[in-house]
């Protein structure tokens, strides 16, 4: 099964553009892939065309060592860009083969292992201010079915925040506790913000809440500055989502530097370099989350890896809080219900591209916002999905 073409089809989800992959092969099957990266969609659209289209026509869909494993090797400078467009491949490729297998991703990556599979809610605190504002969205996630809800208090804060900030991002936290009670998991996201000593402190007053997890307190830059972090506080550190090499997830899982660790498939060079870097986390018994806050086929990428890895723990969910066209550019099968995750049945990924439903909803520049300016406060927590 040869690849012949190479498709980029962008379209706009509100606060993203997504970039959809689609291979061509000598036998007539299309796989699907997705390689939205916030910013950056033309660079990467550029990248597929310009050298993953030529490395990779004419090669055989199955020999994926070779020719995942070898862009990874020649594309030298690494980065977000270059391993965003390998993964679109990459997972693209994963389709083509289920289909010629006649089997759902999930069965050849190593079968089911779960009998269930929680979703994390990410999104409901759109158009959310204040602490009662957050009590109302998270009383209403959890209504979806949802057991653990994920968001960010710290509004525009970088690296240090004044006693005021922390009494505000300290009442968010506590009226949402309080309005779902104490059975529901909640993540309390960093972004990457904080300075160490900024971050145990926060970390510190939040732990009376009791957090599942708190993701990415120091710039995912500095492993050892998350180490030291996560030894300060006595619950979960999560992070990994701006880690991109294996060669980084060793020393991330070597370290112990967390406890939970979030590849972003659709960004560490798609789902057979996710089974290796779950398999390393799993020898140091870590557990695994992938991130994904981007589009649906994304998303359906996780959900293979997640149903056949033995450590995954919950998996991140927008579908529920993206634009409300969202639905209409794949067609496949609803992946969400009552806050679990549907086991795919058809081959492949088990999903199809709508390119008309693309087409009617064009790519719309700079469409992300700064965390770190009033446009989060502003725009991004006023839209749907976030």
């Amino acid at each position: 099964m040869k690849i012949t073409r190479l498709e980029t089809i962008l379209t706009n989800a509100g606060l993203r553009n997504y970039l959809f992959v689609r291979l061509h092969t000598d036998n007539g099957l299309t796989g699907l892939g997705e390689a939205t990266l916030e910013w950056q969609e033309k660079a990467v659209e550029t990248i597929l065309h310009e050298w993953v289209e030529r490395r990779i026509i004419g090669l055989d869909t199955f020999d994926l060592e070779a020719v995942i494993g070898g862009m990874l090797r020649d594309q030298y400078q690494g980065g977000a860009t270059v391993l965003t467009a390998i993964s679109g491949v990459e997972i693209a490729c994963w389709d083509l083969i289920g289909k010629a297998c006649g089997q759902p991703v999930y069965r050849l990556l190593g079968g089911r292992c779960h009998d269930w599979l929680p979703a994390y809610a990410n999104g409901w605190y759109g158009g959310a201010r204040t602490p009662a504002e957050y009590a109302d969205r998270a009383k209403e996630a959890v209504e979806r079915g949802y057991s653990a809800l994920k968001f960010d208090p710290f509004g525009t804060a970088w690296k240090e925040m004044t006693r005021e900030e922390m009494d505000e991002a300290e009442a968010l936290v506590e009226a949402v506790r309080t309005a779902v009670g104490d059975t529901t998991d909640l993540m309390i996201e960093g972004h990457g913000r904080f300075s160490v000593g900024c971050a145990i402190e926060v970390g510190q007053r939040l732990a009376k809440y009791r957090p599942a997890w708190f993701e990415e307190p120091v710039t995912p830059n500095s492993l050892e500055l998350l180490k030291e972090v996560k030894a300060a506080l006595p619950f979960p550190i999560a992070a990994g989502e701006r880690v991109y090499t294996l060669h980084d997830f060793y020393r991330l899982t070597s370290l112990r530097a967390c406890n939970i660790v979030q590849p972003d498939i659709a960004h560490c060079g798609g789902l057979h370099v996710a089974k290796k870097v779950a398999a390393m986390a799993e020898a140091q018994d870590m557990l695994v989350s992938p991130h994904c806050s981007i589009g649906p086929v994304a998303l359906c990428a996780a959900l293979h890896f997640d149903w056949s890895t033995p450590n995954v723990r919950v998996q991140e969910n927008f579908s529920d809080y993206d634009v409300p066209w969202r639905d209409a550019l794949v067609g496949g099968w609803n992946p969400v219900q009552r806050g679990e995750f549907a086991l795919p049945t058809k081959p492949g990924l088990g999903i199809e591209l709508d390119i008309n439903a693309c087409a009617e909803h064009p790519y719309l520049p700079n469409a992300f916002p700064s965390l770190w300016d009033k446009q989060w406060l502003t725009g991004f927590t006023q839209s749907e999905g976030s």
